[in-house]
């Protein structure tokens, strides 16, 4: 699983240019049914499918926030426009990756004016994107095109490898949201390959552009057409800034079992179904009460005549940043509950 982490994660795909991920998902030569559509959303299937079961699908997003180029200027520096949200001051002084028509991978710094050329009043303004620039170390806008061929509209995204602490048993990379939610999907389905009759059908479903609208996920759940869904999240942790008790999110607590975000209100009774299967096998979890933030799940329980969905969040810490943290123990935990999920998903209570 290391290595397909690594894999994941190391791939260069912002919202709307999620190729190389795609790329790198069937570089696993994974045992599925493998489809990618027009929007570089791809759909694993199981090959035990029979298509006229009921259908679970296992959600997880392939896109990672990141930039475009919106300009380049006479000195060759280069303005962007965002892919997803990002906290300006998160921004300056790391490297990017700046993808070319051509393929061809650009290294540029994101540069602001440097302190001894700020006036004090420029020092206490607030930090905006539109005032950042990447400079890719040239001396003219005729360099960074001739040189590199870097146009405008070319994709960028944080420059980072990924690695593993064995001492800790902790992960660092880019991209843990939602790479660590793709990892859980293909994991959750080659456990379940090994297994006998489910008695439902099982769909992956990797969805492009949910940094930006979830609008992948709109495609998605009309060609898969849910019964059932659970999506998997590298969800924002924050245990490093509030107290461990009142944390929605905290790192080495088990898989996050969501209740509510600014995108949805949970199923209680697929909560209750899951939680009670995560206590009997004793699955660390932990569950969260969201106040924002948003999910692939709030588009697909409203598709059709509604679906019920179970979000499962892999803790990550400093997402939407360049650089995360996560720790192998609670992918584990979210790939172990969502298998545990499905195989029972024959006894959940269909009360709706």
């Amino acid at each position: 699983m290391l290595k397909l982490i690594e894999a994941l994660t190391n791939a260069f795909g912002p919202s709307g240019f999620e190729e190389d991920v795609v790329d790198a998902v069937i570089a696993q030569k994974l045992p599925f049914e493998l489809n990618v559509d027009a929007m570089n959303n791809v759909y694993l299937s199981l090959r035990s499918n029979t298509g006229d079961r009921p259908v679970i699908m296992l959600d997880a997003h392939l896109d990672e926030v990141g930039f475009m180029v919106q300009s380049i200027q006479s000195n060759g520096l280069i303005s962007i426009a965002t892919l997803g949200g990002w906290v300006p001051t998160n921004v300056p002084a790391h490297t990017v990756l700046i993808k070319t028509q051509s393929g061809k991978f650009v290294k540029g710094i994101v540069a602001s004016k440097p302190p001894h050329f700020m006036s004090e009043k420029e020092k206490a303004a607030p930090l905006e994107i539109e005032r950042l620039l990447i400079d890719v170390g040239v001396t003219c806008r005729d360099e960074v095109v001739t040189l590199y061929g870097i146009q405008v509209g070319d994709p960028i995204a944080p420059d980072v490898n990924f690695s593993y602490d064995e001492q800790t048993g902790v992960l660092f990379g880019k991209a843990f949201d939602n790479r660590l939610g793709c990892v859980s999907v293909i994991e959750t389905m080659k456990r379940l390959s090994a297994l006998g009759d489910l008695g439902v059908d099982v769909v992956g479903a990797l969805a492009s552009q949910e940094e930006v609208g979830t609008r992948g996920a709109y495609v998605t759940s009309q060609v898969v057409k849910p019964d059932y869904a659970i999506v998997f999240e590298g969800s924002p942790a924050d245990d490093f800034s509030s107290d461990r008790l009142s944390s929605q999110c905290a790192m080495k607590a088990g898989t996050q079992i969501r209740h509510l975000d600014a995108s949805y209100v949970s199923h209680r009774g697929f909560i209750n179904f899951a939680k009670g299967l995560a206590d009997s096998s004793a699955i660390k979890y932990q569950s969260a009460v969201r106040r924002k933030g948003g999910t692939n799940a709030g588009r697909i329980h409203v598709q059709g005549k509604a679906v019920p969905v179970l979000v499962l969040g892999v803790p990550s810490r400093y997402v939407h940043t360049h650089y995360n943290f996560s720790a192998l123990e609670d992918v584990e935990s979210t790939v172990a509950l969502a298998v545990e999920v499905i195989t029972h998903i024959c006894d959940f209570p269909n009360r709706f």
